[in-house]
């Protein structure tokens, strides 16, 4: 279990953009998951929308790939720096994300190498998948 302390140091994101609570299962360079619970208190439903609050589905995949910036970065420790989106494919948005809903994003490495990463990435909320990607991401190191 890696709690929301442990994620503060490893992901570069604070509140409002931090998405990722805590961490249930990690196997090093293979597969993460994730939880997010998504509370009415979050700062975009008040625009997304007002009377019908729902996640955007940017920021699930967001989400996603927060989760495989942990995973990689857990992976390797000696390797601290940020994490850049450089491609998103095949994304599909099967359920909305609502207030109450506890968002378990489920990560596994298609293929890594060197600092560029490719991760399957699928959401649940309960057992009904609500999003799924392939996301592809670059580590870029901190300059000392």
């Amino acid at each position: 279990m890696i709690d929301i302390n442990e994620i503060l140091t490893l992901l570069p994101h604070n509140y409002p953009f931090l998405l990722v609570d805590r961490i249930v299962e990690f196997e090093p360079s293979k597969r993460i998951v994730a939880i997010k619970n998504v509370t009415f208190n979050e700062p975009f439903f008040p625009g997304h929308f007002p009377t019908r609050p729902i996640m955007p589905g940017v920021l699930i995949l967001e989400a996603m790939a927060q989760a495989g910036g942990v995973l990689a970065f857990k992976s390797f420790p000696e390797m601290k720096g940020v994490v850049f989106f450089t491609g998103i494919d095949d994304a599909r948005f099967r359920k909305p994300v609502v207030p109450g809903d506890q968002l378990k994003m489920v990560v596994e490495v298609l293929k890594h190498r060197r600092e560029i990463w490719v991760f399957d990435a699928k959401s649940y909320v309960e057992n009904d998948v609500v999003a799924e990607a392939r996301i592809m991401a670059m580590l870029k190191r901190n300059e000392e």
